[in-house]
């Protein structure tokens, strides 16, 4: 399998908020906020993270496989959806970084926009353009709605939006090593939630990434062109959907490829002070040919106020 490192992964837009605090968050939102997600608990425990095997993407770091502890938490069974985020923006009218600064990363078979929208092509890859007017509702451009995609993945959606979304809540973006526990669902060693081959018995997917010849022709043999609703697929051990295609998730960490070898084995924190933020689980978009990041251990990175029609997030609790 192939990867060159960024291909079907997402874009960088650098930019700087006005709107954010000094730490680079958004404000802290009042209210008790409103979280409905499905949740599951998982057990206080240890695995080993990381890929032990040749498919390790080297320069990530996720070849430097090392024990870690956990302690108990609950994680959304879910991304968060577009109508859980709606929920947000009504009780809290919140503007996402995409619509603070008019434009977002659309891949570019999605683009429902007027041709002077869209601005280009981003980062040299001709399948990402930038979209004058995406965003979370209009996950295309001006011409696009989520109207029939309320049970869909939220899109669009920066760290700092997703930071914002989980101090509405009371909830926290899951830790890079809380994550990669939840994803694998029980399972030691897998390549991915339910095991180790892409599609069931019968040759059936069990993820929506890309089939066919990236990024020209999509053969839809997963039932989803785009994105598909949050629950299409069957749940890993633990209950959690679509940890892996679908939509890329933040999470709270910071990235540093070299981070596995001096990370604590208890409750890993992430690395301080790092200007990207780690993202986990791969997208639609992915294609052997090019990335092969819809795995357990697969990481990659983005910066905090970057946004595009393939990220998402879903959110954790402390277990009482």
């Amino acid at each position: 399998m192939a990867s060159n490192g960024r291909a079907c992964c997402t874009p960088s837009l650098a930019r700087k908020n006005p709107e954010a605090g000094a730490a680079g968050l958004p404000r802290r939102l009042a209210g008790a906020g409103n979280h409905s997600i499905e949740q599951v608990a998982i057990p206080a425990g240890s695995f080993v993270m990381g890929e032990g095997t040749d498919i390790a993407n080297r320069r990530d770091g996720e070849h430097l496989t090392h024990a870690v502890y956990l302690d108990a938490f609950v994680i959304d069974a879910t991304t968060v959806t577009n109508r859980d985020f709606a929920r947000f923006v009504a009780a809290t009218g919140y503007r996402t970084d995409a619509e603070r600064w008019g434009i977002s990363a659309v891949f570019r078979h999605q683009v429902q926009a007027s041709r002077e929208d869209v601005l280009g092509a981003l980062d040299g890859m001709a399948w990402w353009v930038a979209v004058r007017g995406a965003h979370w509702r209009a996950p295309g451009g001006a011409l696009s709605t989520v109207d029939d995609l309320l049970d869909h993945p939220v899109v669009h959606v920066s760290w700092r939006d997703a930071v914002a979304y989980c101090q509405w809540a009371g909830r926290w973006l899951p830790s890079e090593a809380q994550w990669e526990y939840a994803s694998r669902g029980g399972l030691a060693g897998c390549r991915y939630p339910w095991g180790n081959e892409v599609t069931d018995d019968c040759g059936a997917w069990r993820c929506n990434i890309w089939q066919g010849d990236f990024p020209h022709t999509n053969l839809i043999e997963d039932g989803w062109r785009f994105t598909a609703p949050v629950e299409a697929f069957a749940p890993n051990g633990y209950g959690l959907y679509q940890t892996v295609g679908n939509v890329w998730e933040w999470c709270g960490d910071g990235f540093d490829p070299d981070y596995y070898a001096r990370s604590p084995l208890s409750n890993p924190p992430g690395p301080p002070d790092v200007a990207r933020r780690v993202m986990r689980g791969g997208s639609f978009l992915c294609h052997d040919s090019y990335c092969n990041r819809y795995r357990n251990a697969a990481r990659t990175s983005n910066t905090p106020a970057a946004s595009s029609s393939n990220i998402g997030f879903r959110t954790i609790g402390v277990r009482s």
